[in-house]
């Protein structure tokens, strides 16, 4: 197997305006992360820790195993989603650490955000952890302080399919499958959130802080006309004493934490006995630091090689390629990072009817040898036009798509560019259920560019003008069509405002890639244990 890349020329004007550019896009996620990091405010997390409360972020360091890393999911969902309301990462914060040496998925309440309670992504975001835990074979820990449903949104959060019902649906469909579910409750449970921790294995509760009631006492009054205290009416002494919804009293949220972090000691290891990894790998030839310098400052137009990027992803920087002649503009080969094997799909331009050939016949083969997948999308979508239809761009495109979609091994997507269209979709996008899909912040995410969205509306347009007898736009009134389009596909599409969305599992720097890649792979590999993949029909 050769070694894949090249050397930086550090002193070219495109590395400089590269390296200028990822500045600015790092700076923006950092300002932004930084006040996410804030929940509520400097008052809201000065009245928790009166309260003898510790911040959400720190309720779960408290848990982990120390020096464990943890892989926050999200941290940018809800930011400016909702009109007058400020939702730092939704009001919840989700990620995936290590207790006792195996990974443990948690969901954690911010009762600095609106008390905690649930807006609808708040909801998306604590399903999107539970689905993970799912795939992965992942215990769940829920520290809950919240309020329930936020109830001026209710109709969004409270019947449809997956809105807040789904959650306690889905704890039970964890615990029967061995996945533990422990809740730690640290402050309000409220209405529909009662059921977190009466849903669960065990349950944690603390003395003064905790209280757990289908109704707080002004629904208790309003529905009952009985007047009765927080504490009387489903604190802990309650429910650990008389009603049995709780299984383990704490006094003090320290105790509460330990308590959980001590259940956690008792859930058997999932990890399988044969994990594939590498007993020693080298790391990268080139530094990843170099990543920003590599991304050019347009790089939805500019021409890149991935073999660049895949040089400081890969363990030696050593991709054994697969079909390197044919199809070029879609690299497939195998590789690992940090020992874990994995097979790389990566974009170097559009799709061609060959590329899906070869990407189908790549992913049989991953599954065939239970390797899992790392997608590493820049892709303006496939090829158009009278030739490629011709050629049957759909069928081979089609055929990509239901390999992509049956592929019962794991599946990691990276978006470092441009992610448009069918594209999309055939580089498993977030509708084909990859494990885990990470952005940067140079990735835009749309059904096509803001440039090609313009000119085709243009285009339509003008032919309905024509239709009607009337003069078509000029070169003026086409620019004043275009500019409210461009503007839009340029919001909407950034990486910041899909991550806002929960479009994808996080925004992260190029540089920090490998690193979490890396936990992602560990965390599928290990926990999941092995299936057999079973295509739908190939249209050949």
């Amino acid at each position: 197997m050769s070694r894949i890349g090249a050397p930086l020329d550090n002193g070219s004007d495109a590395v400089m305006r590269n390296r200028q550019a990822q500045q600015q896009l790092a700076e923006r996620l950092k300002k932004r992360m930084d006040r996410i990091l804030q929940g509520g405010g400097p008052e809201a997390q000065a009245k928790l820790l009166k309260r003898g409360k510790f911040s959400v972020r720190e309720r779960i360091s408290r848990i982990l195993d120390p020096g464990s890393d943890f892989l926050e999911l999200s941290a940018l969902a809800g930011w400016e989603q909702i009109p007058g309301s400020d939702t730092p990462a939704a009001g919840i914060v989700t990620g995936i650490g290590d207790v006792h040496g195996q990974p443990v998925i948690f969901v954690a309440n911010d009762p600095t955000v609106k008390g905690g309670t649930y807006f609808p992504l708040t909801v998306k975001k604590h399903l999107r952890a539970q689905e993970i835990a799912l795939a992965c074979g992942l215990p769940c820990v829920y520290l809950v302080d919240s309020g329930g449903a936020y109830l001026p949104m209710q109709a969004e959060v409270f019947p449809d399919r997956d809105h807040f019902g789904r959650i306690f649906r889905n704890q039970a469909r964890l615990s029967a499958l061995g996945f533990a579910q422990i809740a730690c409750v640290l402050g309000s449970c409220t209405a529909g959130g009662a059921y977190v921790p009466a849903m669960a294995d065990e349950s944690v509760i603390v003395r003064g802080n905790g209280t757990i009631f289908l109704a707080g006492p002004p629904l208790v009054k309003a529905a009952t006309g009985e007047e009765v205290e927080a504490e009387e009416l489903g604190g802990a002494d309650l429910h650990c004493r008389r009603s049995g919804v709780a299984d383990h009293l704490a006094e003090t949220e320290i105790e509460a934490l330990e308590i959980t972090r001590r259940i956690l000691s008792h859930c058997p290891p999932r990890q399988r006995a044969d994990p594939r990894r590498a007993a020693a790998w080298e790391p990268p030839y080139f530094s990843g630091s170099e990543l920003p310098a590599l991304i050019p400052d347009d790089i939805y137009r500019s021409p890149m090689d991935p073999r660049q990027i895949l040089a400081r992803l890969l363990d030696g920087s050593v991709l054994d390629e697969f079909k390197r002649l044919f199809g070029p503009t879609l690299i497939c080969g195998f590789g690992s990072i940090e020992g874990w094997p994995v097979g790389v799909i990566a974009n170097n331009g559009v799709l061609f009817s060959e590329c899906a050939a070869k990407a189908a016949h790549f992913i049989e083969l991953c599954c065939q040898r239970r390797i899992p997948l790392l997608f590493v999308q820049n892709i303006s979508g496939f090829m158009v036009g009278r030739k490629a239809e011709a050629e049957g761009i759909a069928r081979h495109g089609a055929r990509m798509v239901t390999a992509v979609a049956c592929a019962a091994v794991p599946k990691i997507t990276l978006i470092i560019g441009g992610s448009h269209g069918a594209g999309n979709y055939a580089m498993c996008g977030r509708a084909y259920d990859p494990d885990f899909l990470f952005t940067w912040p140079s990735a835009k995410i749309s059904v096509m560019g803001g440039r090609q969205a313009a000119d085709t509306l243009l285009q339509v347009r003008q032919d309905q003008l024509k239709g009607q007898g009337r003069e078509a736009l000029s070169a003026e009134a086409a620019k004043a069509f275009r500019e409210p389009i461009l503007e839009s596909y340029a919001e909407e599409s950034e990486a910041l405002e899909a991550s806002a969305r929960l479009w994808d599992d996080g925004v992260i720097l190029p540089q920090d890639s490998r690193k979490v890649l890396s936990q992602a792979l560990r965390i599928c590999s290990i926990q999941r244990p092995p299936s057999d993949t079973h295509f739908g029909v190939f249209r050949m």
